[in-house]
């Protein structure tokens, strides 16, 4: 099967928080599960930069090279064979592009919105400072993370790995059905946090009031991604097992 999506993402930024699992209910497909880890239902805050993006394998002009931010939670689904994907679905994704959130939501389904937003890379003194912003709601949202530029590869077993690496996306299409996408990439190295971050950022307003509390938590955890080429094939609807 060819891929339908192929890109570069970089510069992952995934800041995880620890939720009740009763607020991801109203947001949880038919025929998946929470995937816990430690006990624990968790979303997480993503932003990075698409890369050299082609649709089917054309570039589209002005569609190319843009951020995105999203709110993504933890799943799993389980065949009638027993065999479990794990994988992420997504609450909301900004993108800068009104044609790129149209094609997202009319061929996948997916929560895509088009605001306008900005992102920044600057490499220096062997460090990596990454900064975004997007406007929404009446006002902007801003954050900046700095790490050192010296990434490293995780354990299998560690908590950025768990977060981090994702094979499968889950989603309803616009007919109610469960659908698969596999999203195909290496793993990531990781690139360790210096001792500041600045985050201003509303998540009332961005997701919702039910998600303001997330405005007084402290992540669970924080993992910068360095990303890679990627691959993300077509949907396909499953079976939901009566789940």
């Amino acid at each position: 099967m060819k891929p339908f999506l192929t890109a570069e993402w970089r510069n992952l930024i995934l800041l995880t928080y620890a939720v009740e699992p009763e607020i991801l209910e109203s947001y949880l497909p038919k025929g998946l599960e929470l995937d816990m880890y430690k006990g624990n239902a968790f979303v997480s805050f993503v932003a990075f930069d698409f890369i050299r993006t082609r649709v089917k394998g054309i570039p589209f002009p002005f569609h190319i090279n843009f951020p995105e931010v999203n709110l993504r939670f933890y799943v799993k689904h389980t065949d009638k064979e027993g065999l479990i994907r794990r994988g992420v679905v997504f609450i909301r994704e900004f993108v800068p592009k009104y044609m790129i959130a149209l094609i997202a939501n009319t061929i996948y389904n997916e929560p895509y919105l088009s605001t306008p937003m900005k992102s920044n890379i600057v490499l220096k003194d062997g460090e990596r400072i990454i900064s975004h912003s997007l406007y929404y709601g009446g006002q902007e949202h801003s954050w900046q993370f700095v790490c050192t530029d010296r990434g490293y590869m995780p354990e299998e077993n560690s908590t950025e790995h768990f977060f981090k690496e994702h094979e499968w996306g889950f989603g309803v299409n616009h007919k109610g059905q469960l659908m698969e996408y596999r999203v195909e990439h290496p793993f990531w190295n990781v690139y360790p946090l210096a001792k500041r971050f600045e985050l201003k950022v509303d998540f009332g307003i961005l997701y919702g009031e039910q998600w303001s509390f997330l405005n007084q938590q402290i992540p669970y955890n924080i993992t910068v991604a360095e990303g890679s080429a990627i691959k993300v094939f077509p949907g396909t609807v499953l079976e939901t097992n009566g789940v």
